[in-house]
C-alpha cells in the first residue's frame, strides 16, 4: 500500500485496487511535482534574501518527509499513520513557510493530497487551514499582500482539490469495473461447474434408471420362469413313481433353485446401488466438499431416507439454488459452518441452507428488490422456483447468519407463458 493506493485499499474490496502501472505512474508524478515545487521554493527564497542554508534545509526537510510518506505506509498498513503523515507534512511545510513565504507553492501539493487521502469533510477543513496559512504568510513576512496572493491560491486550491477528488472517483470507477469483470468471470466459471454437476447427475440418474429396468426385467421374466420350473418339477416328482424320472425332476428342481438364487443375487446387486447413492444428494455433497476444500468452511449435508425420486427439472432447480446460495456464502458471509438439509415434505421437497456468517438486513434487502448484485442469483432463483410452483424464503439478521429454505412440489406444474 502506498499513499496513492491508500484510499482505494480502504474503500474497495480486495483485488480491486488500481493496476500497479497506474499506481506507479501516479507515484512518479507525485514525486516530480513535489520536487519541482520544492526547488522553486528554495530558489525564490534565496532570491528574496533568505540565507541559502536555511532555504536548502527547509527544502530538504520537505522532500525527506514526502519520501518517508511513500515508504512507511508500504511497510505498515496503518491508516492513522497515513493521516498522521499528512498532518506532519503540513507542519513541516508550515515551518518552511515560516522561513520564507516562497514555500507557499507547496500548498498545491497539500491540496492534491488532501483531496486524495482525506474524506471530503476533513479534506475541506484541511484545505481551508492551508489556505489561511498561504494568505497570511506574505503579510507576516512582507507586511503586505495583494489580490493575486489571495485569489490566485484560492482558484488554484479549488482546482487542485477538485482535480484530486475527480481523479480519485475515476480510480474508484475503474476498480469497480475490474470487480464487475471478476464477478462475471467467476459467475461464468461457477455456471460451467454447475453444468458439469448437472451432466454428471443426469448420467448417474440414467444409469440408475437403466439398472432398475434391467433388474425388474430379470425379476419379472427369468426369475419368475425359474421359480415356475422349480415348482412344476417338484410337483411332477411327487406324482410319478418312476425312479429315473423322479431323479431327473429332482435335478431340474435343484438346478432351477440354484439358478433362481443366482438371479436373485444379481437383482439384489443391481437394486441397492441406486438406492444408496442418490444422484442429487451426491451432487450436493460434491459442492459442499469443494466449498470445504477451497475455503475451510465446515459443511454438512443431511438427506431424508424417505426422499422419493424427483423429476429432472426439480433436481436442476435445487442444484441451481444450492449453487447460488453457496456462492454467496463463499463471497460474502464470512461463515465458519454451513448445514444443508434435503427434506421429504410429503408431496414436496425442501432444501434448507443455514450458515453462521455475518448475515444482512433482510428488510432493506426485500425493499430494494434484492439489494446488491451478489443477491441477483437468489432473486432469479425465486422467480424460477415460483414458475415450478415452489418458493424461496430467506431469513437473516445482521451478525447472526442466514437461512435459506427452498420448497418445490415433487411433480411441478409449469406456469403458462
Amino acid at each position: 500500500m502506498s499513499l496513492v493506493s491508500s484510499p482505494l485499499s480502504r474503500t474497495e474490496p480486495a483485488g480491486s485496487a488500481p493496476t500497479p502501472s497506474t499506481v506507479r505512474a501516479m507515484e512518479v508524478g507525485q514525486h516530480l511535482f513535489a520536487g519541482v515545487l520544492t526547488v522553486i521554493g528554495v530558489i525564490r527564497a534565496i532570491g528574496v534574501g533568505v540565507m541559502p542554508a536555511a532555504a536548502v534545509s527547509a527544502g530538504v526537510a520537505i522532500l525527506v518527509w514526502h519520501v518517508a510518506g511513500t515508504i512507511l505506509p508500504s511497510k505498515v498498513r496503518s491508516w492513522p499513520l497515513v493521516f498522521g503523515w499528512l498532518i506532519g507534512f503540513a507542519l513541516v511545510w508550515a515551518a518552511a513557510v515560516a522561513v520564507s513565504a516562497e514555500f507557499v507553492w507547496l500548498s498545491f501539493l497539500l491540496w492534491l493530497l488532501a483531496g486524495h487521502l482525506l474524506p471530503l469533510r476533513w479534506g475541506l477543513v484541511f484545505s481551508l487551514v492551508v489556505f489561511v496559512v498561504v494568505v497570511t504568510a506574505p503579510i507576516l513576512h512582507y507586511g503586505t499582500t495583494s489580490y493575486a496572493d489571495v485569489f490566485g491560491p484560492l482558484i488554484g486550491g479549488i482546482f487542485a482539490f477538485g482535480i484530486s477528488r475527480g481523479y480519485l472517483r475515476l480510480l474508484h470507477e475503474a476498480a469497480e469495473r475490474e470487480q464487475l469483470v471478476a464477478s462475471l468471470t467467476r459467475a461464468q466459471r461457477e455456471m460451467a461447474e454447475l453444468q458439469d454437476e448437472l451432466a454428471l447427475a443426469q448420467r448417474q440418474s440414467g444409469a440408475i434408471a437403466e439398472r432398475i429396468r434391467i433388474s425388474r426385467d430379470i425379476h419379472d421374466t427369468v426369475a419368475q420362469g425359474l421359480s415356475s420350473i422349480r415348482l412344476l418339477a417338484h410337483a411332477e416328482a411327487n406324482r410319478t413313481e418312476d425312479s429315473l424320472v423322479t431323479r431327473t425332476l429332482s435335478q431340474v428342481e435343484t438346478l432351477a433353485g440354484d439358478s433362481l438364487t443366482d438371479v436373485r443375487r444379481i437383482v439384489a446387486a443391481l437394486t441397492p446401488a441406486e438406492l444408496e447413492e442418490d444422484a442429487l444428494a451426491a451432487a450436493l455433497q460434491r459442492m459442499l466438499d469443494r466449498l470445504r476444500q477451497e475455503t475451510g468452511i465446515q459443511a454438512e449435508l443431511h438427506v431424508d431416507d424417505t426422499l422419493p425420486t424427483m423429476p429432472t427439472e426439480v433436481e436442476v432447480a435445487l442444484l441451481r439454488t444450492a449453487q447460488s446460495a453457496l456462492g454467496n456464502v463463499r463471497l460474502h458471509s464470512s461463515a465458519s459452518q454451513v448445514v444443508m438439509s434435503l427434506i421429504d415434505a410429503e408431496d414436496s421437497v425442501r432444501l434448507d441452507i443455514i450458515d453462521d456468517g455475518t448475515g444482512f438486513d433482510i428488510t432493506a434487502w426485500e425493499q430494494c428488490g434484492g439489494g446488491p448484485s451478489s443477491n441477483y442469483g437468489l432473486q432469479f432463483m425465486r422467480s424460477r422456483l415460483r414458475e415450478l410452483g415452489g418458493g424461496l424464503d430467506v431469513e437473516s439478521t445482521t451478525g447472526e447468519g442466514t437461512a435459506i429454505s427452498v420448497h418445490l412440489p415433487i411433480h411441478p406444474v409449469q406456469e403458462k407463458p
